[in-house]
């Protein structure tokens, strides 16, 4: 920090000092050199943290303002020293001290000294700089945190005036290549005014004041905001809540118009199973499985709302064979769905639904030729799910229609791809809703992509 000396001499010692100032305090004398754990990215933090919290432009004019009454210096630093606004009232002499780099680091040097002595004490320091002229530093301090300083001065005290608790810096610098080696700079050091001690006192008690308030009503007003965020955050997360309740009573209402005894129904399916195998009838047989299955799987009560992916890919399977038994060859459709997957858990019944889709829309308007893709990969930490179908595809109009549970069929709204967009929303996030893309391929056929997280704790809802 301090000026440059030939190799191999050492510093010379600090001079003592007069009977009525105060030699620096204990606890600061290692801030002589500024300590090596105090790093860039610590003082980045440290300065970053002072701009949020208070409100440099009017910090700036009440500074401004204050100088030009009183007639001292005044500037606001950071922890380090560092000027955080324009300095105001500056003289002559300390405006060509800091054009040049090496004593423009003194400065900062003091005045962070200056800045904790005064956090020692919770009130104003005063003390002589390294150019031996006075200021005060009066601590900026918000819920216990140190952010920065005011520093009021840089004058000479009146002539033979005492100062009770003045720390004196001005010596612990190498005297030599300093600025007293300049004869200029000396002739405007001995043209700055005097000022008496408690008027240099009382403008850095009041400056000290309004400064605090003026910090303490940024930060005030900066946790309101961060309140204020965070309840309408709180109000999204309740009004999609209050969606997805509203989802599952139009389901559970949907179900109970469709309600069947189960014992009757699983046995009618065995009996006719047992009559298709008395009859070797295995095509029969075999479709009787897969709806029994199916029933099973959509009736099964549970108290969580996700299930292993092999038992979502298994209901999905037994839908497309009974398909195939109505509509012939009339499609294909691929399962590609590596077995590292089956166990991750996903939201019930969200396949199902966009294949069905895919048939009404993609497959039925056609004599031949139809594809369903169904393929799952992984990305970073979460699972991708394409269902692909090679139709005419869908106008943006209907896509955005589908997604808010307004696009209709047959006079009916279709609200099952709405419904499966808003439970991933708040399963996982606003940011985890369905993406259609349409036309995908070719200028043809639709792509309906889903993702949610490869780990998550289904607890939580």
């Amino acid at each position: 920090m301090g000026a440059d000396r030939p190799s191999g001499q050492p510093e010379e010692a600090v001079p003592e000092v007069k009977p009525e100032v105060m030699q620096l305090p204990e606890v600061f004398s290692g801030m002589v050199d500024r300590p090596a754990g105090s790093s860039l990215t610590t003082k980045t933090a440290r300065r970053k943290r002072l701009l949020e919290l208070m409100s440099t432009e009017m910090l700036q004019k009440v500074q401004d303002n204050f100088s030009a009454a009183v007639g001292v210096a005044m500037v606001i630093v950071d922890p380090e020293g560092v000027p955080v606004t324009k300095p105001s009232g500056f003289s002559d002499f300390c405006r060509a001290v800091r054009a040049r780099a090496d004593w423009r680091e003194r400065c900062f040097h003091c005045d962070a000294v200056g800045g904790r002595t005064a956090l020692s004490t919770g009130s104003p320091s005063i003390y002589r700089c390294h150019c031996s002229l006075v200021d005060f530093a009066a601590p900026i301090i918000v819920r216990g945190e140190y952010l920065g300083a005011v520093i009021c001065g840089q004058v000479k005290l009146t002539s033979d005036e005492e100062a009770t608790g003045l720390i004196d810096l001005s010596n612990i610098f190498p005297i030599e290549g300093s600025w007293r080696e300049h004869q200029p700079l000396l002739d405007e050091h001995h043209r700055i005014n005097e000022v008496s001690y408690e008027k240099l006192r009382s403008a850095a008690y009041s400056l000290f004041y309004i400064a605090s308030h003026i910090v303490e009503e940024s930060y005030s007003r900066g946790v309101a905001q961060e309140l204020y965020a965070k309840n309408l955050r709180l109000a999204e997360e309740s009004k999609r809540r209050a969606e997805l309740e509203r989802l599952l009573r139009e389901a559970e209402l949907q179900a109970l118009s469709y309600q069947v005894n189960p014992h009757f129904l699983f046995n009618v399916l065995n009996t006719i199973g047992r009559l298709a195998l008395v009859e070797n009838a295995q095509e029969t047989e075999n479709t009787v499985h897969a709806f029994a299955d199916m029933m099973r799987y959509v009736l099964k009560k549970s108290g969580s709302q996700f299930v292993p992916l092999r038992m979502e890919v298994e209901h999905v399977r037994n839908y497309l064979h009974l398909l195939r038994l109505r509509v012939g060859d009339r499609f294909e459709f691929s399962l590609d769905v590596p077995d590292e997957f089956l166990d991750v858990l996903c939201p019930v019944m969200v396949l199902q639904p966009i294949v069905e889709n895919c048939i009404n829309y993609a497959i039925e308007p056609r004599e031949s030729g139809g594809l369903i893709e169904i393929s799952a990969y992984r990305d970073g930490v979460e699972l991708i799910i394409d269902i692909v179908d090679n139709g005419d595809g869908i106008s943006p109009e209907r896509k955005q229609a589908v997604l808010r549970g307004e696009a209709d069929r047959g006079g009916r709204k279709s609200i099952g791809i709405y419904n499966i967009d808003s439970r991933l929303r708040y399963y996982f996030g606003t940011d985890h809703g369905l993406e259609i893309l349409s036309p995908f391929r070719q200028g043809r056929g639709t792509l309906v992509r889903m993702r949610f997280p490869l780990e998550f704790e289904p607890f939580d809802f």
